[in-house]
């Protein structure tokens, strides 16, 4: 079982860098970060599994752009994986994220894992360019848009919500023929395993306990039967929420029901002595000496 960790906040406080550099150490195989280049102070929105109503955590507003991050982790890192959880795709020019995310693997050696999701805040979605009511749609349009600028010495793409004549976009990736695409979000629409068996390489819920993610392996497995898809290619991570799967047991679990990764939520307040501790102490629990 593979094991990662994720910090919600990443910024001088909590050092990428610093952070994804103790995590190689202590032999954590990924380090991830999450994605909100703005939030609105007024919003319609609740912050997912939180009422109506309840103000939104205040980690949410103080993250740096995360492919930047991850750059100054690939900087200092070797082998560790760097990834997204998630990156709000509807929200970021498919062009320029196209070259960021192949500058970014390409640097790091092919060790980005491109977890990627379509936002939940209706009014951040709105202002950055997407349109929430089909933003599935446009998170499509954008990643086939992208798997062309990354294999094509000469890409162009003519879809309902990019469309681009023959263009040259370098580097290219340095894994072939791209980063993985892991689908984040709730665990239970079952939508998404089509999405995920029709264009995608892994799933990474975030899910309430164990039997919804053995539940979501299931619809996962149906999917791909009917999509012709090969389900050992589809990489099957576990993402956790604040506290979650931090007992051996628990993981253990996990990789019985099918899961090939479960990554960890750190604190997201720092200083980052916290989280370094923090992570230390899971590394004792869970990766043994």
């Amino acid at each position: 079982m593979k094991i990662g960790v994720m910090t919600a906040r990443s910024d001088y406080e909590i050092n990428p860098a610093i952070v994804a550099k103790r995590a190689e150490e202590l032999g954590f195989e990924s380090y991830w970060v999450a994605d909100h280049t703005v939030l609105p102070v007024h919003s319609t929105c609740s912050y997912p599994g939180m009422a109506p109503g309840t103000p939104a955590p205040d980690y949410l507003w103080g993250m740096p752009d995360p492919l930047m991050a991850l750059m100054t982790a690939a900087a200092v890192t070797d082998t560790i994986n760097l990834g997204t959880g998630v990156l709000l795709v509807p929200e970021r020019n498919p062009l320029l994220t196209a070259n960021m995310v192949a500058t970014l693997d390409d640097a790091s050696r092919g060790r980005y894992l491109m977890g990627i999701g379509a936002g939940w805040n209706r009014e951040e979605c709105e202002m950055l360019g997407g349109n929430f009511d089909r933003r599935w749609g446009q998170v499509k349009d954008y990643i086939l848009a992208m798997k062309q600028l990354w294999a094509q010495d000469e890409s162009e793409y003519h879809g309902e919500f990019i469309d681009f004549p023959p263009v040259k976009c370098y580097p290219k990736p340095h894994r072939k023929p791209h980063p993985p695409i892991l689908f984040g979000g709730e665990g239970s629409r079952k939508i998404v395993f089509k999405r995920i068996a029709e264009w995608g390489d892994g799933w990474m819920p975030l899910v309430k306990d164990l039997t919804e993610f053995a539940e979501g392996l299931k619809n996962l497995k149906r999917a791909c039967d009917e999509a012709g898809r090969d389900y050992d290619e589809i990489s099957r991570t576990a993402f956790g929420l604040p506290g979650q799967w931090r007992e051996p047991e628990e993981v253990q679990a996990l990789e019985a029901a099918g899961a090939d990764r479960v990554v960890l939520w750190l604190p997201a307040e720092g200083p980052i002595d916290v989280v370094l501790r923090e992570m230390e102490e899971i590394a004792n629990d869970l990766l043994g000496p």
